[in-house]
């Protein structure tokens, strides 16, 4: 069960992150490449050139990397990267909260982000322009 709350944990961040990512770039937000992609996330995938996909699979390569020999920790609770378990344990109600408030963010991101590429494949509207017919 543990491997499941783990996969659960990270890929509820990762959306969490993926969520927050695909409003900068559809608001015009782009660290790299000097602003030179496309404002819609999914065409800016396609236009990033092999460089960044290179760092972007490393970048990840090493974070799951790092993941793994934290996970070899003695007492390791999933998605602790951080090592709060030392610091907190959970009898504490407020860490318990959090945890929750973590879980339940993750998963709307999940279902968020799923929304949001359907919403740009199918209709073509990226960002939250996806009902402006509606209101002029």
């Amino acid at each position: 069960m543990k491997y499941y709350r783990e996969a659960e944990l990270k890929h509820g961040r990762v959306a969490m992150a993926a969520c927050l990512g695909w409003y900068l770039n559809a608001g015009g937000v782009h660290p790299a490449f000097n602003s030179a992609l496309s404002n819609d996330p999914l065409k800016a995938m396609v236009e990033l050139p092999a460089v960044g996909w290179v760092q972007f699979v490393l970048g990840c390569g090493a974070i799951e990397w790092l993941g793994q020999q934290i996970k070899e920790r003695p007492g390791y609770n999933p998605g602790d990267l951080l090592g709060a378990a030392y610091w907190v344990d959970n009898s504490d109600e407020g860490w318990v909260q959090y945890q929750n408030k973590e879980l339940n963010n993750g998963r709307l991101a999940m279902l968020a982000i799923t929304g949001m590429i359907y919403q740009d494949v199918f209709t073509g509207e990226y960002g939250d322009m996806m009902y402006r017919q509606l209101v002029r």
